[in-house]
């Protein structure tokens, strides 16, 4: 499906599927990107013509937000499940470890993507991170850290920069990253994975609350925030189509 009225994909995925076509990009010598879709995705693509060009362009964008599902439902399609990018990197690092995949973790605050490698490592004993770097999006460092990326080895790519900047990076170096064949930007999930960070309890995350929580413990979000009622507002008055997805 797509979000009118720019036309911002969503693919009606399960968890269990992405891991699949995971699997299978992972065989094709070429980069795949996927992109975690949430309101404040949509919302920030309408007036961002590179974000929405990215998004458009990604391999895969996962329905990361309850309200694409909230969405979806009130004008007769489907969306399965939320796919979280918070429990994919998870699901994708467990997914690693079995499978032998290289993992870089890029982004992040420094030292956070080095302790966050130790905990996924402590969780999945296989898993094999050939590289962490802090770095940044700066286009000025850009040449640099693909060069890292690229001399690690590394197949699977976590990119913590926040969007869209680390969507617009992924998008940028698809063609330079010669090893990678999934990139993902993750957002703050090394966070969550060091404990810097909290998620909501699952029962909250059920209500569709999650946004309530994260406000409450970070409320230098609350402009951000704002996309959330205006993504409303637009479902409300112009609905989704289901063209393409």
């Amino acid at each position: 499906m797509c979000i009118r009225d720019r036309d911002i994909p969503v693919h009606a995925v399960t968890m269990d599927a992405t891991l699949a076509l995971v699997d299978g990009y992972m065989s094709e010598p070429r980069l795949h990107q996927i992109a975690t879709v949430n309101p404040e995705f949509v919302m920030a693509a309408q007036t961002d013509a590179d974000f929405r060009r990215v998004l458009r362009a990604a391999d895969l964008c996962l329905p990361d937000g309850v309200g694409l599902l909230y969405a979806a439902r009130r004008y007769g399609r489907r969306l399965p499940e939320r796919v979280p990018g918070s429990e994919l990197v998870y699901r994708l690092a467990e997914r690693a470890a079995a499978r032998g995949w290289s993992l870089y973790l890029l982004g992040a605050a420094p030292g956070v993507a080095e302790e966050a490698a130790g905990v996924l490592h402590a969780l999945y004993p296989g898993l094999r991170v050939v590289g962490t770097y802090a770095g940044s999006p700066d286009p000025a460092e850009n040449e640099a850290i693909v060069r890292r990326v690229n001399e690690s080895g590394a197949a699977l790519l976590f990119v913590a920069y926040g969007a869209p900047k680390q969507d617009k990076w992924i998008a940028r170096n698809r063609d330079a990253l010669t090893t990678v064949r999934v990139a993902i930007g993750i957002g703050g999930s090394l966070d969550f994975i060091t404990g810097r960070a909290v998620r909501a309890p699952r029962w909250l995350q059920r209500l569709g609350l999650e946004w309530l929580h994260r406000l409450i413990h970070e409320p230098w979000r609350w402009r951000r925030m704002l996309a959330l009622p205006r993504f409303g507002w637009r479902v409300m008055r112009r609905g989704i189509n289901a063209a393409g997805e």
